[in-house]
């Protein structure tokens, strides 16, 4: 994990969950759609190919467990898995859990309105949720 800094952005936008084997995992500071980030504590990591195939199999069950996590804890109908990093250059995946009728539905959740930011309570329930459920 040496050399590993999280971008500004990502931890400006979102809260600590807990630490996994490869990844920090984190909330999105976003209560519109339970949210959450894994990046992968490598030094300089952009995109998924510049991470040993050890560490490619690790970020692909992390993700995996997280999602099933997520979905357990939220009910929600759908978990949505991605990397773009087309404004954050840094390695990270979303998983995001989404429901017809939300906000965006069934349209992707990037850049759609304004963050509706948790409150401390709100966000610190689902956190502890997730962390049980992992």
């Amino acid at each position: 994990m040496s050399g590993f800094v999280l971008n500004e952005r990502l931890e400006a936008e979102s809260r600590l969950v807990c630490i996994l084997g490869l990844c920090q995992l984190r909330l999105m500071n976003d209560s519109r759609w339970p949210w959450l980030l894994l990046v992968p504590r490598r030094a300089e990591a952009e995109e998924i190919y510049h991470l040993t195939p050890l560490d490619q199999t690790l970020l692909t069950f992390e993700a995996g467990e997280t999602a099933r996590a997520l979905k357990r804890v939220t009910g929600c109908r759908k978990i949505n898995v991605g990397a773009l990093g087309n404004v954050v250059a840094q390695l990270h995946v979303h998983v995001i859990a989404r429901n017809p009728g939300d906000a965006g539905w069934p349209g992707p959740v990037w850049g759609l309105g304004k963050a509706q930011p948790y409150d401390t309570n709100s966000a610190d329930a689902l956190i502890r949720a997730v962390v049980k459920e992992l």
